[in-house]
């Protein structure tokens, strides 16, 4: 076992989440990165490497409960103590309510909450009798407002974020400190970046779009905060965001 702090990170993407990897491994964190095709981390897992950092590439399906079960297990056992949890899976779908079937509305969900579920229950397991540790969710405008042609997203965000809030008022007389994270506005992504070109061009000149390495960069704050100014919720967004 490594005598380090450890950063778990599920759903490491290409942008926000390998962003917060980035940022807990510049903070001497080990991280553990996982998502479902595990492969995909590979570049991550090199990046951090080379600039001296420790991390753990994983394939995971958040939504299968004995996988997570054991997949947290094993890094308490093998790697280190979680100090600090992101749940970063999004499930970002459009679907005109005639258009969502019950399957189609029930993977969202999974996807966005019951894994969520399920690493947050998983990780409160460890810390708490450690009475310490950071577990953040992150949000988006659909966790606060539906919006037409997204009924599952919103449903699953809107859910998510009722878990996060019931558990951080369960586990703060624990000292476990959960936050849920609001990401309100388009992120500089290579998916954002082809399906909008123009609008990402205009926004880019006036500094209006919202940078992985900027945002993650709260990530680490909040588990830096103080007992005695915690945050629960944080909304991040572009100053010239309409909100």
């Amino acid at each position: 076992m490594i005598n380090k702090e450890v950063a778990l990170i599920i759903g490491a993407g290409d942008s926000l989440g390998s962003a917060v990897a980035r940022v807990f491994a510049q903070n001497n964190f080990i991280t553990v990165v996982a998502r479902r095709n595990g492969d995909q981390l590979s570049p991550l897992k090199k990046e951090i490497e080379k600039n001296g950092g420790k991390c753990f590439a994983y394939s995971l399906d958040a939504r299968k409960e004995e996988d997570v079960i054991n997949f947290i297990d094993k890094i308490e056992t093998e790697i280190g103590e979680i100090n600090v949890a992101v749940y970063n899976i999004g499930a970002n779908i459009r679907f005109n309510i005639l258009e969502t079937t019950s399957k189609k509305y029930y993977k969202v969900w999974e996807m966005a909450t019951f894994g969520a579920f399920l690493m947050g229950r998983e990780v409160t397991r460890k810390m708490m009798p450690r009475k310490k540790g950071t577990i953040i969710f992150t949000g988006a405008t659909a966790s606060i407002r539906g919006k037409e042609g997204f009924a599952a997203f919103s449903g699953a965000k809107q859910a998510k974020r009722a878990l996060a809030q019931s558990m951080a008022k369960e586990l703060a007389p624990k000292g476990i400190h959960v936050a849920h994270v609001v990401v309100d506005g388009a992120i500089d992504t290579p998916w954002v970046n082809k399906l909008f070109p123009e609008y990402v061009k205009e926004k880019k000149k006036i500094d209006g779009l919202m940078k992985p390495d900027d945002i993650a960069q709260n990530y680490l704050m909040i588990h830096n905060q103080p007992k005695n100014a915690w945050t629960f919720e944080l909304d991040l967004r572009p100053w010239v965001e309409t909100w």
